[in-house]
Parts: structure tokens; sequence; C-alpha cells
């Protein structure tokens, strides 16, 4: 089974700008930071932050998974796209074959962005009603976090 989620989030910041927050390891630390209550602790376990760098994401306690490995995938500096998809853990333990997330950093204006976020699975057939574990959410919740955390550094 093969599904897919999308969402696209206004970002009041130059693209060029949105990318140096999503394209790396910095976006891991604003979550971190700022998100807290979705992951408590991002941990890098290989790599620089370019394509094939591992990490550890820790959740919460009381969250049920505690944590999964994500690889870098995909880091397009030109077209703005960054896709990791969770190798250890997570959703690979409730039947998952494959979950990949699709960030694109999109120019609307000089001072305006959109970020594209995409979520694809497959899963076995015998775990399909996991799917609807499936939510975009914590990567709206990202957005809005990455949003705020610029215009903050704009008024700074």
């Amino acid at each position: 089974m093969f599904g897919e989620l999308r969402h696209e989030s206004a970002i009041q910041a130059p693209a060029a700008v949105v990318w140096q927050l999503y394209g790396g390891l910095e976006l891991g630390r604003l979550v971190e930071n700022r998100l807290w209550n979705l992951i408590q602790k991002v941990e890098v376990v290989e790599g620089d932050g370019g394509e094939g760098t591992v990490l550890n994401l820790i959740f919460p306690p009381g969250l049920g998974a505690t944590s999964y490995k994500e690889k870098f995938t995909k880091i397009d500096n030109e077209k703005r796209i960054k896709e990791t998809e969770i190798v250890e853990g997570g959703f690979l333990d409730l039947g998952f074959t494959l979950y990949r997330v699709r960030l694109k950093i999109i120019e609307k204006d000089d001072d305006t962005s959109i970020v594209e976020s995409t979520i694809e699975y497959e899963l076995k057939e015998e775990a399909a009603a996991n799917a609807s574990l499936v939510t975009i959410q914590p990567l709206i919740d990202i957005a809005e976090a990455a949003n705020s955390h610029l215009l903050d550094i704009q008024k700074a």
C-alpha cells in the first residue's frame, strides 16, 4: 500500500534564508529547541548535514515510539529540495517499508517563501491499518516554528 500527504506553509522570509535553515542540520536544532514536545533530542550519528547524514531523533516519554533514525537521501541546493527516509525504528517497526519526507522551498516573492512538505510511505498489506498513523501535522508545526524563528531574527 502506498500513500502520500502534502501541505504548503507560508514563511515570511526569502527562499535563500529559509533554505539555509531547512537545507542542513540547523532545522534539527530548531526543532530540538522550539518543539521539545515533539522531539526531545536530535543526535548526529553520521555526516555533516549533506547527503548521507544520519540523525537519531529521540522523542519525549509518553509518545509511544522512543526514537528513529533518518538519513538525508537527497539535498538539491539549486532546486532547494531535501529528502529524508527513516532507516531504523519508528514507522519501520509498524510495518512500513518506506517513510520519506520531502521538503521543498519555493520562492513566492522577495520576502515570502512556501515550504512544500510531502510524506510518501509504503507499508505491507497486513499493516495497512497503520496508514492512519501518518500525519503531516508535525511538518506543519515545524514550518510554523521556522517562520517564528526567522521573524524573530528579522526583528533583532
